[in-house]
């Protein structure tokens, strides 16, 4: 239980951690801005994706929302990461852009199956 609780508490924070990093160099980090350009994207669409994994990532990390919310959240970082390694590919960046968001996705499967498995021991 307690190991359990840890890999959930690591994984989970290295998630909206990540992401609340992401979000500050989504508003200030004029790379970001071209690298939207570059993929084909309008700027509002950057901000989207920003305001998006802002409160994705408030939502993993706070205890006070509900297990489906925190879901719902799980599902929209799932998303985000395949398309971010899809559309890495399909613009033909480095073979690291694209593994990057799917090494993530990795990540976040190991904390929704531990988040998981917690929820269905305290039931």
């Amino acid at each position: 239980m307690k190991k359990d609780k840890i890999i959930y508490w690591v994984t989970t924070s290295l998630i909206s951690i990540g992401s609340l990093l992401a979000v500050y160099w989504y508003f200030t980090d004029t790379k970001i801005v071209e690298s939207y350009k570059h993929f084909g994207f309008p700027d509002y669409f950057r901000v989207q994706v920003g305001i998006s994994k802002l409160i994705g990532a408030i939502v993993l990390m706070a205890p006070f929302f509900s297990a489906k919310v925190k879901e719902w959240a799980y599902a929209g970082f799932g998303i985000l990461y395949i398309s971010a390694a899809i559309i890495h590919y399909v613009v033909g960046d480095p073979t690291a852009n694209v593994i990057v968001p799917l090494i993530n996705l990795v990540i976040l499967a190991i904390s929704n199956f531990y988040f998981s498995k917690l929820n269905s021991i305290n039931k």
